[in-house]
């Protein structure tokens, strides 16, 4: 059974050979019978590595639960993926996000057990196959903070894909790492194996499931087509890496005007109005002493992967009551509250994050305010008043009302750009309500969800 093993995991024939002793014996004394010095002299000759075969990385897989069975590749070009048979395959959305560990709530859950019982059919069929293909890559490009990660693949097209999605990393620095994100892609998975675990039938093109304890994704069936789930489960994930490694994970994007970079927190729709300033339209970036990054690869090569500190924090807000200015500046202990609300227009997003997440909203803002102070950044809350509705409306053909909101929506983003823009070149008044009982939403939202706010946090 052992020498079975050693022969899998080479995948190769062992050859031998007999050596014949270099120097000959003059004493008798120390001479030994033929047949003994034959037997020592047997040598083992392993197979050279090469394309498709790696001792470290064999090793490495099966340190995952993965034994390659006949050829693993790993790092191969978009151009060798697509001599392998990669193809760019139709984008997906909505797929089913199973997380363990998420305490926002925002994923379904997946028990421990069932997850055990996943990853060990996933493995199995990875175990089964003729070729495999591995891609290391990072979230985040500041080294110092990032987490890596390494895809183990049934599927070049996964791989071609997901290669899209994370930054380049230096050769080996994914096995020299002490806490990799493993992500395990079964696309030819069958159904009857999914539904075993109890997962398959919630999802039929397939389902995305994380283990934030394991630091393990796994992408099941067409799941690998889903980049929008895909990065949401890996923020997830790497969070707790990036903090413990220095950086802050945030919800926020990056927003450059000019040499300024701003941090902006906005819902997505909001966002929309000045995505041709912004970085990535992706919410994800890490904010360390050495700056600004972006969790994922951008697809603009030509601008640069770490950003200096921003010179502004933007929290956007929508608020049709009028009770928050259209700009103005935050203490950083306001900062904080209304990063921690997350408000607009009557629904609160803690700490703007609506993805699953492993890090508490509370821990977040008081890092924000650590940060903020520590780093003398300002920091402003815009109110893009979104919410604001046509109270009548015109009584004309449905394509005419439909331009006419999109015309107001138009004008709208402009003036939000306008405001984002001003709070680098005007001097922007400090925060003060224009009356309401908004104050009293903000209190009684947050302490009813939190037990006990920092002193600094104030309205």
């Amino acid at each position: 059974m052992r020498n079975y093993l050693l022969r899998r995991f080479l995948q190769a024939p062992l050859s031998h050979s007999r050596s014949v002793p270099a120097v000959s014996l003059s004493s008798r004394r120390y001479a030994v019978s033929a047949p003994l010095i034959e037997e020592e002299a047997e040598t083992v000759v392993f197979p050279r590595e090469g394309p498709g075969f790696s001792y470290g990385l064999n090793w490495a897989l099966a340190g995952k639960g993965v034994i390659v069975n006949d050829k693993a590749f790993r790092n191969l070009k978009s151009s060798e993926l697509q001599q392998k048979g990669a193809t760019i395959a139709e984008s997906l959305s909505g797929l089913p996000i199973h997380v363990r560990g998420d305490v926002l709530g925002g994923a379904l859950e997946i028990p421990k057990a069932q997850f055990s019982k996943l990853l060990k059919q996933v493995t199995s069929h990875l175990s089964s196959i003729s070729d495999i293909y591995v891609h290391d890559g990072a979230i985040g490009s500041s080294s110092k903070c990032d987490a890596k990660v390494r895809v183990i693949s049934d599927s070049p097209s996964a791989v071609l894909s997901l290669s899209n999605v994370l930054w380049k990393t230096p050769t080996r620095a994914v096995s020299h790492d002490s806490c990799p994100l493993t992500v395990y892609v079964a696309s030819s998975l069958s159904a009857g194996a999914m539904e075993a675990v109890g997962i398959g039938s919630q999802g039929k093109n397939g389902f995305i499931a994380a283990d934030i304890e394991r630091s393990s994704l796994i992408l099941c069936g067409k799941a690998f087509c889903d980049t929008t789930g895909i990065k949401a489960a890996l923020s997830s994930l790497s969070g707790p890496i990036i903090s413990a490694r220095g950086g802050l994970p945030l919800s926020a994007r990056l927003l450059v005007s000019g040499d300024s970079v701003i941090l902006l927190f906005a819902p997505d729709d909001i966002v929309r109005s000045c995505s041709d300033l912004l970085v990535s339209m992706d919410a994800g970036v890490i904010l360390s002493s050495q700056g600004v990054a972006p969790f994922f690869r951008t697809g603009n090569s030509s601008r640069p992967n770490l950003y200096k500190l921003p010179a502004a924090v933007i929290l956007a807000s929508s608020d049709s009551s009028g009770a928050i200015p259209s700009v103005s500046k935050l203490s950083p202990g306001q900062a904080a509250y209304h990063f921690l609300a997350g408000y607009r227009n009557g629904k609160f997003t803690p700490a703007y994050t609506e993805i699953p997440s492993s890090a508490g909203p509370l821990e977040l803002s008081k890092a924000v305010l650590l940060t903020l102070k520590d780093d003398q950044i300002p920091a402003f809350l815009i109110n893009a008043n979104e919410g604001e509705k046509l109270t009548t409306e015109p009584k004309v053909p449905n394509t005419a009302l439909e331009n006419l909101y999109e015309t107001i929506y138009v004008s709208l983003c402009k003036d939000f750009v306008k405001l984002v823009q001003s709070t680098l070149t005007k001097n922007v008044p400090p925060f003060k309500p224009k009356g309401g009982d908004l104050e009293g939403k903000y209190k009684s939202f947050l302490t009813g969800k939190f037990k006990e706010l920092p002193e600094e946090f104030s309205f």
